[in-house]
């Protein structure tokens, strides 16, 4: 039986994703799957990465690492960006993961675990995770990679995409025989300049575009579809949903699709979000509820059962997000565990 939701995710099209962002940076991608390959499935996704030719990934937790591990095997080389918080030396020496050191006491609790491969974020401007240029560690055993992360990279023409490039690559020489990465997903895209070497893209390996807009040399790779529950006619001067959220001026025909903001249909769809369906996009209409949502198919031929994309690739997910007041991160990441996951 078919479930209510679910979310497909094209593994050849990640395979795409994967080797076109390679080719624009022109340098290795270290593919980022933390929370958990952002809803797509950590385990799959990387082990379709690695047959790809990754051979590093970053994680944010230890604990995603730990189960990463499990699920890859020796091969891949597994960053933590997290550091090496405090309880997590154990986790981070048993699973063999490599923590982004990203202050002094960082630095000094590793060494006192035992110390080995690891890397150093420097903060370029971001004032989130790592060492102030000026409080840049010098060189030691087992340093393997340094990095830094882009503020803005969404905006290619802001100008604080090429102070962080400048000072990171000041700092960078400390460190000869580090691998250097900075380019995050919309870093990529800036040109080889921002490259180094090794990219860390996210959200564009699933398909989502450097700015925030679809991009043509991206595919798709998680597609979010919902079944027809109901079918109805509305009159003019009727509302529908919570709160009467819609009022029908005009008579309307409506579906009651089977996923809700329980599943990960953000409740800042309607009234802007839009749906495809048998080919067309329809939008939502009134408020979003917790298991289901409703879709003006006025004109269309439609049946219970017939399936409505949410996102994917025919309504790429950076254009729901952009309705949704939102980035592709979060829609991608809000899909909740209710929803199962389908590979091919």
């Amino acid at each position: 039986m078919r479930p209510n939701a679910v979310l497909e995710v094209d593994l050849s099209a990640l395979a795409r994703n994967f080797h076109a962002l390679s080719v624009i940076a022109g340098a290795p991608v270290h593919p980022v799957v933390k929370a958990d390959a952002y809803g797509l499935g950590a385990g799959p996704v990387a082990k379709r990465l690695l047959t790809e030719g990754a051979r590093a990934f970053f994680v944010a937790r230890a604990a995603e690492g730990e189960r990463l591990r499990a699920a890859v095997g020796p091969a891949p080389d597994i960053y933590v960006l997290d550091g090496c918080v405090p309880g997590t030396e154990a986790t981070l020496r048993a699973a063999v993961l490599w923590p982004v050191l990203n202050q002094p006491e960082q630095l000094v609790a590793w060494r006192a675990a035992g110390g080995g491969t690891c890397g150093v974020q420097i903060d370029t401007g971001m004032n989130r995770l790592g060492f102030r240029p000026e409080d840049a560690p010098e060189p030691f055993p087992g340093l393997a990679l340094v990095m830094s992360h882009l503020a803005c990279a969404d905006a290619p023409d802001e100008p604080m995409n090429r102070h962080q490039r400048d000072v990171f690559a000041a700092v960078a020489e400390y460190y000869p025989g580090a691998i250097r990465s900075f380019a995050n997903s919309g870093g990529v895209f800036l040109g080889p300049e921002f490259a180094f070497d090794a990219v860390r893209p996210g959200m564009s390996l699933y398909g989502g575009g450097p700015e925030g807009r679809p991009d043509a040399r991206l595919a798709a790779v998680g597609t979010f579809r919902a079944p027809v529950l109901q079918v109805r006619e509305v009159p003019a001067g009727e509302s529908l949903g919570y709160s009467r959220g819609f009022v029908a001026e005009r008579p309307v025909r409506v579906a009651t699709v089977g996923a809700g903001y329980a599943d990960g249909v953000l409740r800042n769809y309607g009234p802007r979000g839009q749906v495809a369906l048998n080919g067309e996009l329809r939008p939502l209409l009134g408020r979003v509820s917790m298991d289901v949502c409703a879709v003006d198919v006025t004109g269309l031929e439609v049946a219970v059962g017939d399936m409505a994309e949410l996102f994917g690739s025919l309504r790429r997910i950076d254009d729901q997000a952009a309705a949704a007041g939102t980035i592709a991160y979060e829609l991608q990441t809000s899909v909740t565990a209710r929803v199962p996951r389908l590979y091919r």
